[in-house]
């Protein structure tokens, strides 16, 4: 994958993921509440990776 598509997909999980857990908190669910959180965590670990592939193609 390329370092747009990283980052694209990496705010869309965060996103995502940030939705979750407001859903998850109106609702009282500590279950989705995790799902968001982990999916958010996910979405910036996305971001980074294509920080890195960023940084290495500038090298």
């Amino acid at each position: 994958m390329g370092v747009m598509s990283d980052k694209i997909k990496g705010h869309t999980n965060e996103l995502v993921g940030k939705a979750k857990r407001a859903v998850g908190e109106a609702l009282d669910r500590p279950d989705i509440v995790a799902e968001g959180d982990a999916q958010e965590a996910k979405g910036d670990l996305q971001k980074a990776k294509g920080d890195v592939k960023g940084a290495i193609n500038r090298v």
